[in-house]
């Protein structure tokens, strides 16, 4: 497996489990990310089953969509996609304790 299809297949795996877990379907998230009505769930079903990749433009709508930083569905480490995005959606005191606790680490 070639690097840039195992980038599309942690892509496309991370787009779905994000899509999966707000009940969108694939038509409604396309949709809402800007696509076409006509061709949003086909399109969409080929981003997650790998076929073709976005422009990041489109990553970085479907993201803002999910509610999910655009990094967590690039990232191809599992335990550090984990990290960004309970990153993201904790809360301003615990994201400044996190960046304290962890600018100390080095």
């Amino acid at each position: 497996m070639t690097n840039e299809s195992n980038d599309i297949s942690v892509w496309s795996s991370r787009l779905k489990a994000a899509r999966e877990a707000t009940g969108m379907s694939q038509r409604a998230l396309g949709i809402a990310a800007g696509l076409d009505p006509s061709v949003a769930s086909t399109r969409m079903n080929r981003y997650e089953v790998g076929v073709h990749a976005p422009a990041y433009s489109i990553s970085c709508r479907l993201a803002e969509v999910l509610e999910v930083p655009v990094a967590y569905l690039y990232c191809d480490d599992d335990e550090l996609a984990e990290f960004i995005l309970s990153f993201h959606r904790a809360g301003t005191k615990v994201r400044r304790e996190v960046k304290k606790l962890l600018g100390s680490a080095g």
